[in-house]
């Protein structure tokens, strides 16, 4: 073999072969793409990334991977022939050549170094681009149109979001790539030593019928009926490293709900109870992981004897010839050598079917999460305008899920410093009146103005504080504020002490008691200033005289500012000029601050 010939055909070979696979590849993904539902799943997912309207970066990087891989099977190649040329060498006692042989090792070898470790770069970066584009692309899904909330409210909610996001991102694009590379790299290699293999094989003769070039007829059908059998065995894999992923997701989440809730618990002495439950959780998981075991014990059991018994096959059938002097020691070696990769090739679905199961899995799962936000995002919602100086609602209607009534045609106007307070028994729909005037109630008709989001702000019972320093709890959803005001808001509401403590990064929720968290939302009204305000019995956990001091404060420092309360102490009628009774059986009354009783539904004037 000349081997400065060969240099320059294997570029050629690399740069022919990287252009026809790239077609073929192609080619193959848009029709898994038109006609499997997996590849549709797969199209829906990615093709955002690496559509060239976006960016062209992705497909360059996924092309030089491409050509990165092809150039290792070359590679692979040329070893198969130095590998022949060597041990011919040492049968013939060839001191000279065996010396050329040894140098032009160290040149592929350092040549092979380099292509490695250059790949993995390469692979990796694109691992890390795609799956924060990806990460970026799903959170912002999420949440897009108050899906993480309104997914609740969908036929298939999907279980676990967060195990969506932070794993299954990076399980679909590191067995993209792996899987994709490894496919291609068997294609490639299992026609270029097919050919090598051809020309290395001699006839067998087998019940006096001589087979020609028996080698590669025996090799594709040996593993032909191998993979046949161990994707009967593999199967299951499927469905069992699904749910492998969902159990573990749920028994993380409950040990994340004892945290959450650790003082409830505490207070119940619930310890027993949620130690069956996590206990229950945790057995489902084991027992799928055992079920997984015993499915990959028969599964990799088989391919490993397949294996095992491919080592001695290409020896076995080239021996006679070379006892016979028909070939030479280096002819057995590149035989076992291309026997090895043409089998391995035809074995890569086999070998990777465990992985094919969890990429599944993984598919199933980020397919099934951007659907339910879709079917989220797709629920009906109350048709919110804007309207800067009022609140106004018209024909409103709002429905239980199972369809029952909760509350019957609403109609009122709330001018610039009025204030409703919604009350009634509970059960009644008064939180969920609040739901569907922010737009996250589904199950609702009619017509909401108001002013827009920016200029209005929900208090629930329970205020939410982030993750982070008490500066941004306070000033959230805002970014920043000026620390005077922080200052001030903090003292008019009784929270004075923590002024010191602004920059102090801790869990807020479980330091702050809920009446000085509840205090802690006040101060974000006075810090915001909204046009409207809307407070879900956000005094709950303060006394009567403090309750008393915080309203005086919003009527005070905001005589503007509309305020609809829901509260069931009548001492915060004194705040509001208006009160809206709601009944069970949908109806309602409107009542004017010190006037008779309206009749349901006649508009404020």
């Amino acid at each position: 073999m000349q081997w400065s010939v060969e240099w320059a055909a294997s570029l050629l070979w690399i740069a022919r072969a990287w252009l026809f696979t790239a077609l073929a590849f192609v080619a193959l993904a848009a029709l898994l793409a038109r006609f499997t539902h997996w590849g549709r799943q797969f199209t829906r997912l990615a093709w955002p990334y690496f559509t060239p309207r976006r960016s062209t970066r992705p497909l360059a990087t996924a092309a030089l991977i491409l050509l990165l891989s092809i150039a290792g099977v070359r590679m692979n190649v040329l070893f198969s022939f130095w590998n022949n040329g060597f041990f011919d060498s040492m049968q013939a006692l060839d001191a000279g050549r065996f010396w050329f042989f040894m140098r032009l090792f160290v040149l592929l070898a350092v040549v092979h170094v380099v292509r490695v470790l250059v790949a993995y770069l390469v692979a990796q970066a694109f691992e890390i681009h795609w799956r924060t584009w990806m990460n970026d692309r799903l959170m912002d899904d999420w949440l897009a149109g108050s899906a993480y909330y309104r997914t609740q409210f969908v036929a298939a909610p999907g279980d676990n979001p967060d195990q969506r996001i932070q794993v299954d991102i990076g399980s679909f694009v590191a067995f993209s790539r792996s899987l994709a590379v490894g496919a291609i790299e068997a294609a490639v290699s299992l026609v270029e030593f097919s050919v090598i293999l051809w020309h290395l094989s001699g006839p067998l003769v087998v019940g006096g019928l001589e087979l020609p070039r028996a080698m590669v007829f025996i090799v594709f059908v040996y593993v032909v009926v191998a993979s046949a059998i161990a994707f009967r065995l593999g199967r299951p894999l499927i469905r069992l490293n699904f749910m492998s992923e969902k159990f573990a997701a749920d028994f993380r989440y409950a040990l994340i709900r004892v945290r959450e809730y650790a003082e409830n618990i505490a207070f119940y002495g619930g310890e027993a109870v949620e130690r069956r439950g996590l206990a229950q959780r945790f057995a489902a998981f084991i027992a799928n992981l055992w079920a997984i075991v015993f499915r990959s014990m028969k599964f990799d059991g088989f391919n490993f004897a397949v294996n095992q018994a491919a080592v001695v096959f290409p020896t076995l059938l080239q021996a006679q010839r070379y006892f016979a002097g028909a070939i030479r020691l280096g002819d057995v070696t590149q035989t076992a050598q291309a026997f090895d990769q043409v089998q391995s090739a035809l074995s890569f679905f086999r070998l990777s079917y465990d992985g094919f199961a969890q990429y599944r899995a993984v598919l199933d799962r980020l397919s099934g999460f951007v659907a339910a936000n879709d079917a989220a995002r797709a629920l009906p919602a109350l048709a919110v305008g804007p309207q800067a100086d009022a609140l106004e609602i018209s024909a409103l209607e709002l429905r239980r899920p199972d369809g029952a009534p909760l509350l019957h045609a609403l109609q009122l106007r709330l001018a610039p410093g009025q204030a409703l307070l919604v009350q009634g028994p509970s059960g009644v729909g008064k939180t969920t009146l609040l739901r569907a005037l922010a737009g996250l109630w589904p199950y609702v008709s009619g017509s909401v103005r108001r002013p827009a989001a920016a200029d209005s702000l929900f208090l629930p019972q329970r205020p939410y504080l982030p993750l982070g320093t008490l500066r941004e709890a306070l000033a959230y959803p805002a970014a920043d504020v000026d620390a005077a005001r922080l200052h001030d808001a903090l003292a008019r509401v009784q929270l004075a002490p923590l002024a010191g403590q602004l920059d102090r990064e801790a869990d807020w929720s479980r330091i702050l008691s809920l009446g000085e968290q509840q205090r802690l939302a006040f101060a974000r009204v006075l810090l915001q200033r909204p046009k409207i305000a809307f407070l879900d019995e956000a005094t709950s956990a303060t006394d009567e005289g403090l309750e008393h001091a915080l309203y005086e404060l919003l009527r005070r420092e905001l005589p503007q500012c509309m305020l609809v309360s829901v509260g069931h102490r009548s001492t915060l009628a004194a705040f509001h000029t208006h009160r809206l009774l709601l009944q069970a059986d949908g109806r309602w009354r409107l009542e004017g601050a010190g006037a008779p009783a309206r009749a349901a539904g006649a508009p404020l004037r």
